[in-house]
């Protein structure tokens, strides 16, 4: 390694002699110490000539980052990288050759003559170089204590000048003091891409970039997926970042001209460090180090919610995280899709109610407190005023809204959108005023000399429309009394309309094959559930309540009200019901893989499921609870969480399902229901087991359980441990206690699995299934652990943690239900 000698025990010894003796040695420790300090120079470079073999480093310097060879993860793969000097927990900020790994630990970096940075293998051939335009007369290689490794001339300082930096070629990391975005004059785009993997730095599917179609404005993508979108900079902040405002620990800006496009910040307070992360998983995170801990927290990410997600409305519609559904469409505007709307898919958008008439006359309806549409088919001018914008999007029939480009004081220059408002969302403050174009008679003026019969005719037809509801409630009414009551309940909130559409008997009889065995997914105690293919070749799953079932009419409705209520990528989605003559049934989404249940205890008959996809499931599963804990409108108790009730996708993705034995969130059971604990055994926490109280933190105790499951390829109920008689969840309590738990690991997933990962993966479960449920955490912490690297506290002893002498039944089942 390339460091700072050590002399300080020279120094002492000389202090061993007479002063008359000692003058000869002082002069000799002081040109060491002198030769010492010119070296300590250079320790933050190299030169022209000089090598980093690995196993040497240099460091910036203020100690602040260091430079050398590092395998990644659990890979024994080698780069060249750069990484915090002072954190414990090393943390990579750039790689040289990440997407040409060294196999070996022969790699060495150079700097050439000419100024080239190449890093040659074991044959000397080259792995990497920078590839610089120019060349240099006497060439450096500094890390500098920003972390930019730079190429210069030896008395030139002037980065604008350098050679080359690492700044200008950034990987996955945006340090303060990095520009991110466009150099038009040296041909520029410095953008992140994702690592694969936590032990692969190549490039990932993910990419956070400047986009400079239309006003520029930062997209985050999917490979060629829109993910997300900062929206456009509107003086203060990017427009869909609300939570930036000015602040102590840094400064930020954006700079627009001919020359460069870029978005930069840097820190104010030199004892905190900081920085975004583009993580694998696609989430753009603010990581700050915290010292007490010591470890690296997210500060925020760049997807704080579902409203967040790129278009999550559609087309003209806006998203409101405090409401219910979250998303409503413009005003004057209505569902493209009713229908889909109304199951909670909003992709579809919303159209105008009154067709824009251009000759005639439009007007604009403002909105404030949003996020501005995307910005990529605009057209801007930086010296207009607010009215000049107005009358130059009346201008052009295509122009569909306009804003102030610049909120700073009064406001000032013009933004223009053309065709649909795309990615709308709102705030609560620091959101901006845009006017949406509409036809006149829509804000109430215009020429048109009928708009009092247009009015007339709207309340003749509303009025009819009322009546026809009016009748068809009571004609559904009429219809369920008859067929089995299934409305009576003493429930609150079952007399609310259930929104459901409902399917007629004949159509299922025909969709099912008559309910053929051979359209018969799977069996479980409420009945049967068959696959089915719509006249327009839908497919879909129809769980058919059979007239023996244990789980009866009560959970048939209990069902009904709350996935009816529910929308989120992570519950299965209901399509409606069919309730005629003695049928009752539940209309789903097809998925066609199945449950979890059928991949992690039968792997021997069934497709394997590698890690990935298993740590993938169990984040999936984490934000569905997430959204039924905190952010869907009834905040739902599941109750039954096991693995048999997580469906699977066509892409493997996971899917609650079963809302038979929900409750609405509202502390212990009422008396009533105390004494009526259902569920499986296996999977619920103590104190509902025992005394039949349930809260959010029963469900985070069952997805603790469904966690270590789904890493040891074990169930719960009827694991006994040979020697100790532990459960499950005592055996993977002590392997991890005593730093074994690899055993814990399942033999299917040993050459894919990521160490880091199912380390936390299992360190989280066990804070999950913590006896007494203080100790657990929430759902919205455990999503944040699981994607995150920070320092998390040791679980206790867990409940259950012996196993039971006997084990009573479930009172809900247990064969999977295929949907």
């Amino acid at each position: 390694m390339i460091n700072q000698p050590k002399f300080f025990s020279r120094l002492i010894f000389v202090n061993q002699k007479p002063m008359e003796s000692r003058l000869p040695i002082l002069l000799h420790g002081f040109c060491f110490i002198s030769l010492v300090l010119q070296r300590s120079y250079a320790l933050d470079s190299i030169s022209s000539g000089q090598n980093i073999t690995d196993g040497q480093t240099i460091v910036s310097a203020g100690g602040n980052f260091e430079l050398g060879f590092f395998s990644p993860g659990n890979s024994k793969n080698r780069y060249v990288g750069i990484w915090y000097k002072k954190t414990s927990a090393r943390m990579v900020v750039w790689v040289a050759n990440r997407e040409n790994p060294l196999n070996d630990s022969s790699g060495v970096l150079k700097l050439t003559p000419k100024g080239v940075l190449t890093l040659l293998n074991r044959t000397d051939g080259a792995v990497w170089s920078s590839n610089v335009s120019r060349s240099a007369q006497n060439p450096i290689a500094q890390l500098l204590d920003s972390a930019n490794f730079v190429v210069r001339e030896g008395n030139d300082n002037d980065l604008d000048d350098a050679i080359w930096q690492s700044f200008d070629h950034p990987c996955n990391s945006f340090l303060a003091g990095m520009k991110f975005g466009i150099d038009r004059l040296k041909g520029l785009d410095r953008y992140f891409t994702s690592w694969k993997s936590a032990d692969d730095p190549s490039p990932g599917d993910f990419t956070y970039r400047l986009d400079s179609s239309g006003y520029p404005q930062l997209i985050l993508r999917n490979r060629s997926v829109v993910q997300f979108r900062s929206g456009p900079w509107n003086g203060l902040r990017f427009s869909g970042v609300p939570q930036m405002r000015p602040n102590p620990v840094y400064s930020y800006g954006f700079v627009f001209n001919q020359n460069e496009i870029y978005y930069h910040f840097n820190i104010l307070n030199s004892s905190i460090t900081s920085m975004l992360v583009l993580k694998e998983n696609g989430i753009a995170q603010h990581f700050t180090w915290i010292d007490q801990t010591p470890g690296w927290i997210v500060y925020s990410p760049s997807q704080a919610d579902d409203c967040d997600t790129y278009a999550f409305c559609g087309a003209n519609g806006i998203c409101k995280t405090d409401s219910s559904p979250k998303c409503v469409c413009l005003t004057r505007f209505e569902p493209k899709n009713l229908i889909h709307w109304g199951f909670g898919d909003w992709s579809y958008g919303c159209v105008r109610r009154t067709e824009l008439d251009c000759q005639g006359g439009d007007k604009f309806l403002k909105y404030t407190e949003v996020k501005l549409p995307d910005t990529r088919l605009s057209w801007f001018n930086e010296s207009m005023n607010l009215q000049e914008c107005e009358r130059t999007c009346l201008r052009n029939c295509s122009c569909t809204a306009y804003s102030n480009l610049d909120i700073t004081g009064q406001g000032s220059g013009c933004l223009l959108w053309f065709g649909d408002l795309m990615d709308i969302r709102q705030f609560t403050e620091n959101g901006q005023d845009i006017y949406v174009r509409m036809a006149a008679s829509e804000v109430g003026g215009g020429s048109s000399g009928n708009i009092g019969a247009k009015k007339r005719t709207g309340i003749i037809v509303g009025t009819v429309l009322c009546v026809v509801f009016l009748l068809g409630i009571a004609v559904i009414y009429w219809k369920y009394k008859r067929d089995g009551k299934i409305f009576a309940s003493s429930r609150q909130g079952d007399s609310e309309d259930l929104e459901l559409p409902l399917f007629d008997l004949a159509a299922i009889v025909n969709a099912t094959n008559n309910f053929s065995d051979n359209n018969k997914l799977g069996e479980g105690g409420f009945g049967a559930v068959y696959k089915g293919v719509l006249k327009n070749g839908q497919e879909i799953a129809v769980k058919r309540l059979s007239k023996n079932s244990r789980q009866g009419q009560a959970e048939f409705m209990n069902e009904v009200v709350y996935i009816a209520k529910l929308q989120h990528r992570n519950l299965v989605k209901i399509l409606g019901c069919c309730i005629q003559v003695d049928e009752k049934m539940l209309i789903y989404e097809l998925l066609p893989n199945r449950s979890l249940d059928c991949f992690i205890y039968n792997q021997e008959e069934g497709v394997p499921l590698d890690w990935p996809k298993r740590f993938a499931i169990i984040n999936g599963i984490a934000l569905g609870l997430l959204y039924l804990h905190r952010d869907s409108r009834l905040r739902i108790v599941h109750r039954d969480l096991k693995a048999e009730n997580i469906l699977l996708d066509i892409e493997m993705n996971a899917k609650i399902s079963d809302f038979g034995l929900a409750r609405s969130f509202g502390g212990n059971e009422s008396e009533g229901n105390t004494k009526r604990v259902v569920g499986t055994f296996g999977y619920m926490s103590p104190e509902y087991a025992i005394h039949g109280y349930y809260s959010i933190k029963s469900d985070v105790f069952s997805f603790g359980v469904l966690v270590l499951e789904i890493v040891s390829g074990k169930r719960n109920r009827g694991f006994n441990h040979p020697e100790k008689h532990l459960s499950l969840l005592g055996y993977a309590w002590t392997l991890l206690r005593d730093q074994k738990w690899m055993e814990l690991v399942h033999p299917s997933i040993a050459s894919t699995f990521n160490p880091a990962e199912v380390l936390r993966s299992i360190h989280v479960a066990l804070l999950c299934v913590q006896k007494k449920p203080q100790d657990r955490p929430e759902m919205s912490s455990i999503v944040m652990m699981l994607g995150s690297e920070s320092t998390l506290p040791q679980p206790k002893q867990p409940g259950f943690f012996e196993t039971c002498a006997s084990e009573a039944s479930s009172s809900s089942g247990s064969k999977h239900k295929d949907i």
